[in-house]
């Protein structure tokens, strides 16, 4: 069940925008995206497609539906973004010998050795934050909380 808040400052302040949640996750993950564009470039990625390079570089060969699942992302998004994955060389798709009905995305050796030129981006990161490594565990934590919190109170 939610917790109803208490405010202590008077309703109308509740409704400022620098008072809400979402204009802050959302801000945030605005400044988070434009951070990555300019480390991405060299590689030909964008910012979705690292999040799959990233799953997969974590564990090949997954299924589509695996790495949907993941990402939270629905198959009309992710389905393109595999196949210009495909296109530029980083990614197969396989059927699966047991299911055929199953799709496997499977890095190919250009996808494999990105990773060791994509490994200096989180440290890039992790400067840009001006956070110390163990404040940006702790938010990472923190933000995976509030989105399971999130998900469960909107099923």
């Amino acid at each position: 069940m939610a917790k109803t808040p208490s405010p202590s400052k008077p309703a109308a302040n509740w409704l400022a925008l620098d008072m809400q949640l979402c204009f802050g996750l959302y801000s945030a993950s605005l400044a988070m995206t434009k951070l990555y564009k300019p480390l991405l470039a060299p590689l030909g990625l964008t910012y979705p497609q690292y999040l799959v390079m990233l799953v997969l570089w974590e564990e090949d060969s997954q299924a589509v539906s695996a790495i949907g699942d993941r990402l939270t992302l629905d198959s009309g998004t992710l389905t393109p973004l595999l196949k210009r994955l495909e296109a530029a060389g980083l990614v197969q798709r396989l059927r699966d010998a047991v299911d055929e009905r199953r799709v496997l995305i499977q890095l190919t050796p250009a996808g494999r050795s990105m990773k060791a030129r994509a490994s200096s981006i989180p440290q890039q990161i992790l400067c840009a934050t001006d956070c110390q490594l163990d404040e940006v565990s702790s938010l990472t934590q923190r933000l995976k909380s509030l989105r399971d919190n999130l998900t469960q109170a909107a099923a």
